[in-house]
């Protein structure tokens, strides 16, 4: 038997097919009951092949802390710095925020055809080509004579890195059920601390060489990652909302085979999502049936993108920057070279620590409450840090500046990192998601060049060397981020792509988003 509903602006009853209806809602519903550990039976190589793709984070995280910290390796420094007149060697100011926006630059570029190149091609052959040309940059790195020319193959390594930054947090929430988004996305995440961490054990590894290998082993490490992802991702398989959006259901019921297990989905089941994901697009087509990057910015699209953008800027907002100079912060805040990386690596051990146990707290807190827990701790933290660095520098200030650091990136990977890269994938409508990601990115990457000039002269001794009352700037910084997010920012925890778009569209406030009821013969209603 049939249904009848009005559609939207008409007083007019449609026939909805009753086998339609049921499946949407029984596509909701079976989504609504996975447990997480259903989930994993269920999707074991969806969790896999997110996690393959999401690897190649680790050479972004690599690469920021990598030019971060040789900042402080007395060989880089007397290969490309200048004599100072204590005896020692420095990387002017100028050129350590320019090294460091040099990626950041790259992409920017990365970013402006990653959507494009994403929506037209797939993200597998994007991914594929992608991973093709870094051994080349890397070439450059490894033997660049002088600032200028790794300045070079800083910028031309950016352009994959932005087009990564896309495609992982875009692929990881399209092939996974909703319960498995949060840990999925905040997985890319990890992959990034994984890199930094990587880097860190390297560069304590070699610096006590007295010769060019003592940076040149770090450049060429990356080698190793770009060749072995590539390998892996030649036999992933398509993101299914891709090919849907393509209107080649029959290759995405393919895709969804392989992204499940055997066992426990079945044939009906297979079709049921399908035809949720073809019902979701077909409604997001008509609210906005334009997929340019200017339609991220019209209609609801609008609201959409600006809390992506938002709270992708969030983590320049929480001093991420000032975190990735860490080993360098900590020789200026009065340590030691040595104690200077020993204490980069516990960062880094305890930020992969924090992200574990964030998979834990998602999917019961949620991501609006992490958010506004982790930047009101990191605010007292900086404000504190800011405090410590204010009477004359002692053995024991240092110790506990630097362990305060430390603290703020294990509260960062704990509440905002997994938030972040979970909201910035879940926001955007499914039509425009590549896009909206992008565009975020992007403006993440503009801000993050400040905000890496405005942190090398803060540290610098030989610019502002403000050292540990930087501490101040970031708190101030960190208030702003909670007002955004109390106002701003909705809750996206247990919902389905349909029910958010239902969200938008009914223009619910950020703070009821949470509270607010959608029930599946809506998401039907709405595409027909």
């Amino acid at each position: 038997m049939d249904t009848l509903m009005k559609s939207k602006g008409s007083d007019e009853p449609q026939i909805i097919p009753s086998e339609l209806v049921l499946d949407v809602e029984d596509a909701t519903n079976k989504d609504h009951e996975l447990t997480i550990l259903q989930a994993f039976k269920i999707y074991p190589k969806a969790v896999a092949w997110s996690a393959v793709l999401s690897a190649s984070c680790i050479m972004d995280g690599y690469d920021t802390k990598l030019i971060g910290s040789l900042f402080a390796q007395p060989a880089f420094c007397k290969a490309y710095g200048e004599l100072q007149p204590d005896g020692t060697y420095q990387i002017t100011a100028a050129w350590q925020s320019g090294l460091n926006n040099g990626s950041n630059c790259g992409q920017m570029i990365g970013l402006c055809f990653a959507g494009f190149l994403t929506e037209r091609f797939g993200f597998r052959k994007t991914m594929i080509a992608t991973l093709l040309v870094i051994p080349c940059i890397i070439f450059i790195q490894f033997f660049a004579p002088n600032l200028t020319v790794l300045e070079v193959g800083q910028i031309l390594l950016g352009i994959p890195l932005g087009v990564f930054e896309t495609i992982t947090c875009v692929y990881a929430v399209e092939v996974a059920p909703t319960c498995l988004r949060g840990i999925l996305t905040s997985w890319v995440s990890q992959n990034w601390v994984i890199g930094q961490l990587i880097s860190a054990i390297v560069l304590r590894a070699v610096l006590y060489l007295k010769s060019s290998w003592a940076y040149r082993i770090p450049f060429a490490i990356q080698w190793f990652w770009a060749v072995l992802i590539f390998i892996a991702v030649l036999f992933a398989p398509e993101s299914p909302w891709w090919l849907v959006r393509q209107h080649r259901p029959e290759e995405a019921k393919v895709a969804l085979r392989r992204l499940t297990s055997g066992n426990s989905a079945t044939d009906f089941s297979l079709q049921q999502t399908l035809t949720l994901m073809e019902l979701t697009l077909a409604n997001e087509r008509k609210l906005n049936p334009s997929t340019t990057f200017a339609a991220c910015f019209k209609g609801t699209d609008l609201r959409r993108t600006m809390i992506v953008i938002g709270c992708y800027c969030m983590q320049i907002i929480s001093g991420t920057t000032l975190r990735a100079y860490s080993t360098y912060f900590f020789e200026q805040a009065g340590l030691s070279t040595e104690q200077a990386f020993n204490m980069s690596i516990v960062t880094y051990v305890l930020e992969f620590v924090g992200t574990v146990i964030a998979w834990f707290l998602m999917p019961y807190v949620g991501r609006r409450t992490l958010f506004l827990w982790g930047l009101s701790t990191i605010t007292a933290i900086f404000f504190t840090l800011g405090g410590l660095g204010v009477p004359q520098s002692t053995t024991t200030l240092s110790w506990a500046i630097a362990s305060l650091l430390i603290a703020c990136g294990f509260v960062g990977y704990l509440c905002m990192e997994p938030a972040i890269f979970a909201v910035v994938s879940e926001i955007p409508s499914s039509l425009l998601r590549s896009k909206s990601v992008a565009i975020a990115r992007f403006s993440y990457a503009a801000l993050n060049i400040g905000a890496t000039v405005l942190t090398s002269y803060q540290l610098n001794p030989s610019a502002w060397g403000w050292g540990a009352k930087s501490g101040f700037f970031w708190g101030v910084s960190c208030m702003s981020g909670i007002f955004f997010t109390y106002f701003f920012v909705p809750e996206a925890k247990d919902r389905t792509v349909a029910e958010l778009d239902l969200l938008f569209e009914k223009g619910v406030s950020a703070r009821k988003f949470a509270s607010t009821q959608v029930h599946a013969a809506e998401v039907a209603e709405r595409a027909h």
